[in-house]
């Protein structure tokens, strides 16, 4: 039970707020991620929690968080314990990117947010003229806002899951390395406190 006990508590644990507008896509791709299934969702009222082992010492736990209009005046509760932010947009909805594109930039002004790894996932690839990742990144200013962070965008389909492999490959490695940094800030603070 004692070698049980030690072997669990070396598995590195992360949280992932996954943040959008309504109808991005976010339910659908969680529920990709974990059960590589298509399921029918509807709007999220709420939140949604899954945890998903993405290597055999490191898991991460998704925050599916609603991105209807009411929802998003709470999205900043669920980020003050992010250790990454996967940020979905309707890539083939260029009515709503602009709307998309203010409340990604009201959260990244979150102090809580600070420094904290994006994957922005460019959803809907396969309906015509979703516009690509080069588009989605000019679009959303990620050079300037994401400056002080790791980042990236990464195109994507939730019904046929491309895409999908890679974004949480590259959202693990950013959030290892972000937990690491955090780790070792931590340990300088107490140091000096001694």
């Amino acid at each position: 039970m004692g070698l049980q006990n030690a072997k669990h508590s070396k598995v590195k644990q992360a949280n992932i707020v996954m943040l959008g507008l309504d109808s991005a896509g976010k339910s659908t791709l969680l529920y990709k991620f974990r059960y590589n299934d298509l399921f029918l969702t509807s709007p999220t009222i709420g939140f949604n929690v899954d945890m998903i082992e993405t290597q055999k010492d490191f898991t991460l736990t998704f925050w599916d968080v609603g991105g209807q209009q009411k929802m998003r005046q709470s999205w900043c509760s669920f980020l003050e314990t992010a250790d990454g932010l996967l940020y979905v947009v309707d890539s083939s909805d260029k009515q709503r990117l602009e709307e998309s594109k203010k409340e990604f930039e009201v959260i990244l002004k979150t102090e809580s947010l600070k420094g904290i790894p994006v994957v922005v996932l460019a959803n809907k690839q396969d309906l015509p003229g979703a516009w690509n990742a080069e588009e989605v990144t000019r679009r959303l200013n990620m050079k300037k806002y994401c400056s002080d962070r790791n980042w990236y965008v990464q195109p994507c389909c939730a019904i046929t899951g491309e895409g999908l492999s890679e974004a949480l490959r590259i959202l693990t490695a950013f959030t290892r390395q972000y937990s690491r940094s955090k780790e070792t800030s931590t340990i300088f603070k107490e140091i000096k406190t001694l």
